[in-house]
């Protein structure tokens, strides 16, 4: 990482070198996971030896009835742990949903990137935009990203980086920008998405264990998330500008490891502005195909029971399959314009070398969904989540104060259990029926739930997109590692963390609607 600033360093800035310089001395990524699937199956062998279990309430995913259950640690190195890891080494690699997501996302994104549509497009906003505003455009887009699920992980935060280094500056804030933008705000959108289906349906199976005749609504969190979007984006991109670039300094080219795709010319040629021009054609093409596809009655992409759009729908379920024709047909319409890529052969030699340059990160992808589906096999992310919320839960403590603990519990579990539904399903027959005889409305409950799940994603290894951002960031500086990550995201974690809970505790104070 560059440090070539005249500027004393502060003691904030002093304490992230040293986060980073830790944590670039561990090892390899790949190494890391070995050796905390080692840690899993003897801890796992330990905890069952001991008997550690937990009984609780739960939802049904299938049926949506609260069931009572029991859990406990299993080991790994009995006879049925050692079978789980022995069948399970392939599909634990296919059920991995990160790395479908992300082969499809660079089939479009090579070819828009080997086309040069990533490029021009970047030095058209750098040009159109005014130089303070780049910073805010690049986090109020990454946090609406999570509308197409994960697929921001794949999309913004690389063109988060390429748009610093297009105006000289420097690609790791912008890298860093992305990520805190699309993970730390991942449950609010100011569009309805998939994962808001799938929360309010569990809160009202918790609800109704109160109250049978109470139900929210997909929008009931809707001016709370328009709020947070809006708030989230001034927070990430003040830290970016006041903190994160200060810290890395002036960037050196000479630090890439290779070709860091920089071209910085101003304005963009003939050939370029053709190339343009024709990926506005092609997206306007695909815009009417998809509009036949979705708006008349018993259209394709409609729900066919319902017949909704928005919400649980083919068309939201697969939006990664969108965004992947988008820059596939843009890229391909740049480069028949622009010249460079004109037949249907340089088209797949694109996407095979995108492909190609996955090869690393689908490795590490291998052994993190070992790790992931051990850990999940012996249950104890989900006995420690209930041991904290049952804690929580005895003790006397006012609402809001309730309320605010239980954010930090979801935000510690987040560490361990990163998928927002798995751990609502835990939470949500525990803390909506509870809050609810303390006269808190289940919107708040799942706002709080909202705001305690998303900032950790940034930090949390266990993240599926965490080694990949570790991946980008090499590209523009080859020392980069874990720890360089780490300390370039911890101070996003620290503020939204702080900031977004102040702004739910003032929400909640004036009893302000949550939503529709």
């Amino acid at each position: 990482m560059s440090t070539a600033n005249a500027v004393p360093k502060t003691v904030m800035q002093r304490f992230l070198d040293g986060v980073e310089r830790v944590g670039n001395m561990v090892p390899h990524p790949v190494v890391i996971f070995l050796i905390l699937i080692a840690i899993v199956v003897v801890l796992s062998a330990l905890l069952s030896a001991f008997g550690a279990a937990v009984s609780f309430e739960r939802i049904n995913a299938d049926t949506h009835e609260i069931e009572t259950a029991t859990t406990e640690i299993r080991s790994l190195l009995n006879i049925d742990g050692i079978r789980f890891m022995y069948a399970s080494l392939v599909p634990n690699f296919m059920s991995f949903t990160a790395v479908g997501l992300m082969i499809a996302a660079m089939i479009g994104a090579g070819v828009a990137e080997e086309s040069g549509l990533v490029t021009a497009l970047i030095r058209k906003l750098v040009a159109v935009s005014p130089p303070q505003a780049l910073t805010y455009i690049l986090a109020f887009v990454g946090i609406l990203a999570s509308v197409a699920a994960d697929a921001g992980y794949l999309v913004l935060i690389p063109l988060a980086g390429i748009a610093y280094l297009a105006v000289g500056r420097h690609p790791l804030a912008g890298l860093a920008l992305g990520f805190a933008s699309v993970a730390g705000a991942f449950t609010v959108n100011m569009l309805i998405k998939p994962l808001d289906a799938v929360l309010v349906e569990f809160t009202n199976d918790a609800a109704h264990l109160v109250d049978p005749n109470r139900s929210i609504g997909l929008a009931s969190n809707m001016w709370f998330s328009i709020a947070s979007v809006l708030f989230l984006t001034v927070v990430i991109a003040l830290i970016s500008d006041r903190m994160i670039e200060p810290r890395l300094g002036k960037y050196k080219p000479d630090q890439a490891a290779g070709d860091d795709g920089s071209d910085q010319r101003a304005e963009l040629s003939e050939t370029e502005s053709r190339g343009l021009r024709f990926a506005l054609f092609g997206l306007i093409g695909l815009i009417v195909v998809f509009c036949l596809l979705t708006l008349p009655t018993g259209a394709p992409l409609r729900n066919p029971e319902t017949g909704e759009l928005v919400g649980n729908s083919p068309f939201m379920n697969g939006l990664i399959a969108l965004i992947m024709l988008v820059f596939l047909v843009t890229g391909w319409s740049y480069g028949i314009g622009a010249g460079t890529l004109r037949s249907l052969t340089e088209v797949i030699g694109a996407i095979e070398t995108s492909i190609k340059n996955l090869g690393g990160t689908i490795f590490l992808f291998f052994v993190l969904s070992q790790f992931v589906a051990y850990f999940t096999y012996t249950n104890m992310g989900t006995v420690m989540a209930l041991s904290l919320s049952g804690v929580l839960q005895s003790a006397n403590i006012g609402v809001l104060p309730l309320l605010l603990g239980f954010i930090l519990v979801v935000a510690i579990i987040d560490l361990l259990l990163t998928g927002a539904i798995a751990k609502w399903a835990i939470f949500a027959p525990v803390f909506v029926p509870l809050l609810m005889k303390l006269g808190v409305d289940p919107e708040a409950v799942l706002a709080a739930y909202r705001v305690g799940d998303s900032p950790m994603n940034a930090i949390t290894p266990l993240n599926a997109y965490f080694a990949l951002v570790v991946g980008f960031a090499q590209k523009y500086d080859k020392s980069a590692g874990v720890g360089t990550i780490v300390s370039l995201m911890l101070p996003y974690v620290l503020w939204i963390f702080v900031l977004w809970t102040a702004l739910f505790a003032i929400w909640q104070a004036f009893g302000l609607p949550w939503g529709l």
